[in-house]
């Protein structure tokens, strides 16, 4: 795994504006849910534990409590139900009467109103308190309504009571309250998950050479550790002894395990394979790897976005629709009919109908989920509004170096006269260029590791200042080098290496020749080596009609080869790095909706510059801060799941806001009653059913974003 494939806890240790834990949670409190109002709740916060601090409202302790007073209220509800004289006509029963009977439909309808219907209540009081009324207030006005009007028709025999509509009501709120509890809490499940991964205890490792169990949280920088095989690794750090697969998946997404040797760099929360692990701890708790995972996670869901602005607006607009309505179809029906229970029932019926419940829970839900899915496929979410920004991107720009390659030096052609086997002469080359750091012999020997040559033994190594490298292998006197090895020699290019050197030389490659015996034998062209996934991400980019550009400071030839290989539909070479957010600028100028995905910090002005600025994983401190969407893993074919999930998630958003809002057309006149002269008729219970269904349809219209495939 290449350094950008591994992520250090700096790359991950996100600016958080000072936000505390208090301080976040009190923003989400208040942020993306604000148009439930149960997130200001005062009391019955039963069950509303610390849990992991700054995670977040505890949606678990909410969804307890409205389970509770559902199940209690429905129990409760069922004697106002048997004892009411409208539910007995309408099914054709009767229940025996005894004295004090006629007391069961109030005492126990009060009973309901203070017990289920009280969480509503209090959670109106700071809506009103802000001047900024929802949903909660209209839920108070409904049941309000009804209960007072009930009281005052029993004890002054005004006629028909309103406690079996009040108490349906209340219990069918507190079940779509827990139904949507239950569905935030599920989709909210990846901090949890995130957290789960970190290990309680660690095994540190003392000066004398024993092992202590300690808590994790003891841990501190520069303590020695051991990884025992099977066991999480507890904090980031650095392999000091041992080899083993980890198994980072949880992490980066990356499927198959990773070698870890001396010196490698391994992440908390991380499993380890069958080997034993020393490592060095490098950080510890918030400054990990998985904190700083954690934090993006939660900022996102914590953000707004313009399509949950829109949400919050309508539900404002709906709750002026509906107190117009309301007194519209109090002031028809009175005319009509005069004042009476007919009144409270049509005018409740309108404010049962619409109130937005589901309107609140249309995005966050969509939020929390496509966050959610976004993590366990590699791309963390610092600004929601970037992600909903990226499905009307049009153009990408891809920094070149360390993005659509890997940043290092590779074969990336070979050469070989008659009688020599290109990968023969490639594992020659590797052993011969064993000893040497050069960034050249580096290059061979990571693609004969890559082709997994053996390697011929080599003695009496010799580097040669300047011109190249000399070895005995075999009984024969090996060399290796360029232009300046040949004049050294003062020997010739055999043709049948003549196409690579004019090819190599159109393209800016290097190239280096062997010689065995002072023969030429085999010539190797070497690039910075373009990632295997590169072709196939700008292929699928295309597919979804969106241009490619690429962006780099090397020479026209480099970049053109590059490009070629690549399919790249525009190219900017030699631009200096003060110069990348010009380019940015430059095609946006011409109306395109810019993405710039880059890891480096000349390619910070750039990401912010543009519409979307996606930043590698394993780049810069300051590549990261710069970018509203973080690759964890340095994969181009990533940027392509960056669309498809914005693109989903948009669809679903759009078509939970239809569902939560757009009932109301048809509901809100059947609620004043438009069809009474035919005989239909909503009641408040019919109305609540249909308000509670809205939010049922649109809980479940989320969950099935779960489905869309990101893979590629």
């Amino acid at each position: 795994m290449d350094d950008k494939h591994k992520m250090t806890h700096s790359g991950h240790d996100m600016p958080q504006e000072g936000m505390s834990a208090h301080q976040g949670h009190a923003e989400h409190a208040g942020g993306a849910h604000d148009g439930h109002g149960e997130h200001q709740m005062q009391a019955g916060h039963e069950g509303h534990g610390s849990g992991h601090e700054g995670h977040g409202v505890d949606h678990s302790g909410h969804e307890q409590m409205f389970r509770q007073r559902f199940w209690i209220s429905l129990l409760l509800s069922i004697p106002v139900l048997l004892y009411s004289p409208s539910i007995q006509n309408w099914l054709g029963f009767s229940v025996s009467a005894f004295p004090g009977s006629d007391w069961i439909t109030p005492i126990f309808g009060v009973i309901v109103f203070f017990y289920g219907g009280m969480p509503f209540l209090q959670m109106a009081v700071p809506e009103v308190r802000k001047r900024e009324p929802g949903m909660m207030t209209l839920i108070s006005l409904a049941i309000s309504v009804a209960f007072i009007y009930s009281l005052g028709a029993y004890f002054f025999a005004l006629g028909s009571t309103f406690f079996w509509e009040l108490v349906t009501l209340i219990d069918i709120m507190l079940l779509g309250h827990w139904i949507e509890m239950r569905s935030v809490r599920q989709a909210s499940g990846a901090l949890n998950e995130l957290a789960k991964l970190m290990p309680d205890t660690a095994e540190r490792i003392a000066p004398d050479g024993s092992i202590e169990e300690v808590s994790a949280s003891q841990l501190q920088t520069g303590d020695l550790v051991l990884v025992r095989p099977g066991a999480s690794v507890p904090a980031d750090g650095e392999v000091a002894e041992g080899e083993s697969d980890v198994n980072e998946a949880m992490i980066t997404g990356e499927s198959l395990p990773v070698k870890k040797a001396p010196g490698d760099k391994v992440i908390a929360g991380t499993i380890n394979s069958d080997g034993s692990l020393r490592v060095r701890v490098t950080a510890t708790g918030d400054e990990t790897a998985l904190a700083g995972i954690m934090r993006l996670v939660e900022q996102a869901q914590q953000s707004k976005s313009d399509t949950q602005i829109l949400a919050d607006k309508a539900a404002g607009w709906l709750f002026y629709v509906a107190l117009g309505v309301a007194v519209l179809t109090a002031i028809a029906w009175t005319i009509g009919v005069g004042f009476n229970v007919e009144v409270i029932a049509r005018v409740a019926t309108v404010l049962v109908i619409a109130c937005p419940h589901a309107l609140g829970l249309a995005v966050p839900l969509v939020v929390a989920i496509t966050t959610a899915m976004g993590a366990q496929n590699g791309i963390l979410v610092r600004d929601r509004l970037a992600l909903e920004e990226a499905r009307e991107i049009n153009t990408v720009i891809f920094d070149k170096t360390g993005t659509l390659t890997r940043g290092e030096f590779g074969v990336v052609d070979i050469a070989a006269v008659n009688g020599w086997d290109a990968e023969k002469a490639l594992a020659l080359a590797a052993a011969v260029e064993g000893d040497s750091e050069h960034t050249i012999a580096r290059g061979i020997r990571l693609s004969a590791e890559e082709r997994d040559l053996a390697r011929p033994k080599v003695t009496n190594f010799e580097a040669i200042k300047g011109r190249g490298v000399r070895a005995q292998s075999g009984g024969h006197t090996v060399h290796i080098g360029g232009p300046r090895l040949l004049e050294m020699l003062k020997l010739d290019v055999p043709a049948e290496l003549h196409h690579l050197t004019e090819q190599a030389a159109q393209r800016g490659q290097s190239v280096v020749y062997l010689f065995q015996n002072e023969q030429a034998v085999a010539a190797f062209a070497l690039a910075d080596v373009v990632r295997p996934e590169s072709k196939a991400a700008i292929d699928k980019l295309h597919e979804m009609g969106i241009e490619v550009a690429m962006l780099t400071g090397d020479s026209r030839a480099v970049a053109q080869a590059v490009a070629d290989e690549l399919g790249i539909d525009q190219v900017f070479a030699e631009v200096l790095p003060e110069d990348k957010d010009q380019k940015v600028a430059e095609l946006q100028a011409q109306g395109k909706k810019v993405a710039m995905v880059g890891d480096g910090v000349n390619d910070a002005p750039a990401l912010t510059r543009a519409d979307v600025g996606i930043a590698i994983g394993g780049g810069t401190d300051v590549a990261i801060e710069s970018a509203g969407i973080i690759l964890v893993r340095s994969n181009p074919l990533d940027v392509v799941k960056i669309f498809a999930l914005s693109r989903a998630s948009y669809r679903k958003m759009i078509q939970n806001l239809w569902w939560a809002a757009g009932y109301n057309i048809v509901a809100l006149p059947l609620a004043a009653g438009v069809l009474a002269p035919i005989g239909i008729l909503l009641s408040p219970a019919m109305g609540a059913v249909l308000m509670s269904l809205s939010t049922v349809i649109v809980a479940i219209n989320a969950q099935l974003m779960r489905r869309t495939t990101l893979t590629v």
